[in-house]
């Protein structure tokens, strides 16, 4: 009897490991495939590029398929294996690929809400595959056309799904002091402290904190130098100019240094520039100001339906986060001449 349970135990112990040892395959297979791709996209092929339909949705659908595939197909496992183990693999790829330097962690963070989903979806698609498909000349044939999936929209996509298109993002607040004092805290922007902002979720992803805005000379076309931290500038070029109302300019990067963002979020680069910056002053009746602060930016994408998400978000914290240093030292400066 004891040598029976103790031959029980070995058994047990050793489909334990083995069980470990395939998950484990599982996760490198995956997250191999993974950066495979993101590898052969930062050759800039046609067939297949990071801002594509093909590899943000494509490919997390095809890591999350594989990977549980290699599992299911070896030794069942409960449905729910098939939701949480793609989540390795593709963490794993993206922690490469910023090992790698080939993705900073803005793009990382932007690309996750899309691909959990997705490699979710693989998985499930994968174990359904595994399971219930029993003709492994028909599992074979789904399982490499879904690894080239993200190769197949390369040459059509752009004709199909490619936009380019303007939008505006707009921010309110309220001061506690007239025009006349909110305009000189506008039309130039002394050095702003790292204490004066406030918390922004936007900034703890990488995105640089705003320093300071000078003016070549007052009215129509004087020049805004506005400079961010990370060596990050930009020449706002007034064009309209309304003391105490109305200070709108153009915007046009100045320096942006290759280190600062990642080349997919670049300001002024392919896929994304902002454009114009406009201040609006609207007189209160109580005395107080309300400031609007807007901007305009482009977005050329195959997916602005997602990209847009990112960069009205990004582009309204930014601007939150001015007015409120605008808003504390106009209140500031207004209560001390009282």
């Amino acid at each position: 009897m004891e040598h029976q349970t103790l031959e029980l135990t070995k058994s047990a112990s050793s489909e334990s490991l083995n069980k470990r040892w395939l998950l484990i395959t599982s996760v490198v297979i995956g997250a191999a495939y993974g950066l495979s791709v993101r590898l052969l996209a930062a050759f800039r092929w046609e067939i297949l590029q990071v801002m594509s339909v093909g590899f943000l949705f494509f490919m997390p659908f095809a890591l999350g398929c594989i990977a549980v595939y290699i599992v299911e197909i070896k030794q069942p496992q409960k449905t729910i294996t098939w939701i949480w183990l793609p989540l390795l693999p593709m963490l794993a790829a993206l922690g490469g690929t910023v090992l790698t330097l080939l993705e900073g962690w803005i793009c990382v963070v932007m690309f996750l809400p899309i691909a959990i989903p997705l490699a979710i979806v693989g998985g499930t698609i994968g174990g359904i595959a595994a399971r219930y498909v029993r003709s492994r000349r028909a599992q074979s044939l789904a399982m490499v056309c879904i690894v080239m999936l993200p190769f197949l929209t390369g040459p059509w996509e752009k004709h199909a799904f490619y936009e380019w298109e303007t939008r505006q993002v707009e921010n309110i607040v309220d001061i506690q002091a007239p025009p006349e004092l909110v305009w000189r805290n506008i039309e130039r922007v002394p050095a702003i402290r790292t204490e004066e902002l406030p918390r922004s979720w936007a900034h703890s992803i990488g995105f640089p904190d705003p320093i300071e805005a000078t003016l070549s000379h007052e009215g129509v076309g004087g020049v805004r130098n506005a400079t961010f931290a990370k060596d990050l500038s930009f020449l706002e070029t007034v064009d309209v100019w309304e003391s105490d109302h109305r200070l709108g300019f153009t915007i046009a990067a100045n320096n942006v240094p290759p280190t600062t963002l990642d080349e997919h979020v670049k300001i002024g680069g392919q896929y994304f520039d902002v454009l114009r910056g406009e201040y609006r002053l609207e007189p209160l009746p109580n005395g107080a100001t309300r400031l609007h602060l807007s901007s305009r930016h482009r977005l050329s994408t195959d997916f602005n339906w997602y990209a847009h998400l990112w960069t009205d978000a990004v582009m309204s914290d930014l601007q939150k986060r001015i007015l409120y240093v605008i808003q504390q030292r106009c209140q500031a400066q207004a209560a001390g001449k009282r």
